[in-house]
């Protein structure tokens, strides 16, 4: 037997399947994701969902010269496969291989980088409007899920588009069903009589002829009033309709033959349309049917089994949603805000057990501020668990509504520094920078896991104002054992080792490098202090003035980029003092840190073992 994707080459081809081929082809390209990606990792149980979608898009469209654009992005495998890049599957999110993200650097058929939701519309709002500047003739494609739909950047492009009457088509995919299905026979037959492009030429028509006479104003204004009417009560979609933007839909979104229709008669009608597409999520492997949370973004796995490959140790995630559970336990004020990330961040045994204080606001991360916000305005605890790259979407509202008014609200940052293999977008190396700048702002991060459960407790128990606490993807190191804080002290470092007369200051797991650091430099005969850095902001002082009075040479870790970190509070305090020391900081220099393996990552930019040792050979 022949397969399809085996002679497969180009997209002109799919223009000339037929729904068999389209079909065939559909169940080829799922068994290739779910082998490819079984050995990988990856976003999974999204791209089964939207095969059939992505392959009636290249049927209806010519991408050569349209434009194509995917929110998030992480359903784009498919679209990837289909513009020549299956070959590079097998080094797929590594280092120097195939981006898990739409990348322009990656191919001229990816026409905006992603990585984070709810941004298609408003891009492609961006390059449609930039095709009628320049005088441009092509079809723009925004494709959004109804997870980003939750995402207010969302409605705000949809205003915006619904007011231009721009040419511009909008796939909604929604594998959740959140806008309900709309049923029964007049509800489908008035929507196939209300997108037919002979039916709204004959529309058109009548309503030009009634409007030049005054009689006729008149019945056409009451006529647009009972046609309203009727719609709310049986057309789906009026919301997108009151926006000024045609609603088609729902339709089957592994249906081909259905697809290709409603695609094809959206890009007939003149102004932006918007098609309601239902998908299932994990389409076709049961195991990702059944359980898509759990394939969404997955490592490698067993395609027979649907098992993950273990990670071994605790990681910080369990060990913060364990914690939380202990806490609620003791403190009714305690509350667990998420923003659609309830596995990710640990708080799905949260959830259940205390599903009256358990918030998932969805995508919507500057809203889960601000309700945080409102809470501790009422003596309520809340703990917004997040991940760093996501947080800087609420950048505004933790300056605005929580550190102006110095409210106590805990920010749970998860994923803090190299994330490695989602790229550019999801690496959390900001967070120290930004939030370091915020006045009230307190920042925090544990060396080791277990020190997160005392760290936790006393954001919640002992701090007043806004707390953040960062801390990384992952588990421990196991050949580095350190013994967690119990306690702290606002502003106050942890000397771990006092040596030598060079004091690494370290922060959150970097602390474990520094510790394998010292034993590497020892063998070299070079003694060195070690200290915790437990507190970014406030930084320890007197310790500092002490490492300046006894002639100390300094060198600090951090896994964040350099400007607004560790290293610059840590300068600036003793340019301050007006003493002269020699200090090293380590860091991320001036730009993105690309996607790879962590610890490939680490190495590149000089912060594993061997690039910091050798740094500080240098620097001393």
């Amino acid at each position: 037997m022949t397969y399809i994707l085996d002679e497969y080459k180009d997209i002109d081809e799919i223009k000339h399947m037929s729904s068999e081929d389209l079909n065939r082809f559909s169940q080829e390209i799922r068994q290739f994701l779910i082998e490819s990606v079984s050995k990988t990792g990856g976003h999974l149980a999204s791209n089964l969902g939207v095969v059939e979608l992505t392959l009636s898009l290249y049927k209806v469209f010519n991408f050569k010269k349209d434009k194509l654009i995917w929110d998030v992005g992480h359903q784009a495998y498919v679209h990837k496969i289909l513009t020549g890049r299956i070959h590079e599957f097998s080094r797929l999110r590594k280092y120097g291989g195939l981006s898990g993200f739409p990348k322009r650097e990656e191919s001229s058929f990816d026409i905006f980088d992603t990585g984070h939701s709810s941004t298609s519309i408003s891009a492609g709002l961006g390059v449609a409007r930039a095709r009628d500047l320049n005088k441009d003739s092509y079809e723009v494609v925004s494709v959004i899920g109804d997870g980003a739909l939750t995402g207010g950047m969302a409605y705000e492009a949809l205003n915006d588009l619904g007011d231009s009457k721009t040419n511009m088509i909008v796939i909604l995919n929604d594998n959740q069903m959140s806008i309900s299905r709309n049923v029964g026979g007049m509800s489908k037959y008035l929507n196939k009589i209300r997108i037919d492009p002979a039916y709204n030429k004959f529309k058109e028509e009548v309503n030009n002829k009634l409007r030049k006479t005054n009689i006729g104003v008149g019945l056409a204004n009451s006529l647009q009033k009972i046609k309203d009417s009727v719609k709310q009560l049986v057309i789906p979609g009026m919301l997108f309709e009151d926006m000024g933007i045609k609603y088609l839909g729902p339709i089957d979104g592994h249906n081909i033959n259905e697809l290709v229709q409603a695609i094809t008669l959206a890009k007939n009608i003149k102004g932006p349309v918007l098609v309601h597409v239902i998908t299932k999520k994990g389409k076709g492997y049961d195991y990702a049917e059944k359980n898509p949370n759990k394939f969404h973004g997955i490592g490698p796995f067993d395609c027979d089994s649907g098992e993950i490959c273990s990670i071994k140790g605790t990681t910080y995630s369990k060990v913060f949603g364990k914690e939380m559970i202990n806490l609620a336990n003791e403190d009714k004020k305690i509350v667990a805000i998420t923003a659609a990330m309830p596995d990710g961040t640990g708080l799905s045994n949260f959830s259940k057990r205390f599903p009256e204080r358990f918030f998932d606001v969805g995508i919507a991360e500057q809203h889960a501020v601000t309700l945080a916000a409102g809470m501790a305005t009422q003596g309520i605890k809340p703990v917004f668990a997040v991940y760093s790259t996501f947080l800087q979407r609420a950048y505004d509202q933790m300056i605005h509504d929580v550190c102006i008014q110095n409210l106590h609200v805990v920010f749970a940052i998860d994923r803090a520094g190299i994330v490695g293999e989602d790229g550019e977008t999801h690496q959390g190396i900001f967070d120290l920078s930004y939030l370091t700048q915020m006045p009230n702002m307190t920042v925090m991060s544990p060396k080791c896991s277990e020190e997160l459960i005392y760290m936790l407790r006393w954001a919640i128990n002992n701090n007043n104002g806004p707390i953040a606490i960062r801390y990384p993807r992952g588990t421990d190191n196991p050949k580095v054992k350190l013994s967690a804080l119990k306690d702290f002290s606002k502003g106050k470092w942890e000397v771990i080792v006092e040596e030598g007369a060079i004091a690494i200051i370290a922060t959150g797991k970097m602390v474990q490098t520094a510790v394998m650091v010292r034993e590497k430099l020892l063998k070299s005969g070079i003694k060195v202090t070690i200290i915790n850095a437990e507190f970014i902001k406030p930084v320890d002082k007197s310790l500092l003035q002490k490492l300046i009075n006894n002639n100390y040479k300094i060198v600090t870790v951090e896994d964040n980029i350099l400007h607004g970190g560790l290293g610059t509070s840590v300068l600036e305090y003793i340019n301050s003092s007006g003493f002269k020391v020699n200090v090293l900081t380590l860091g991320y220099n001036d730009k993105f840190v690309i996607q790879g393996n962590v610890d490939v990552l680490y190495k590149l930019h000089g912060l594993d073992t061997d690039g910091i040792f050798q740094s500080i050979l240098k620097f001393i």
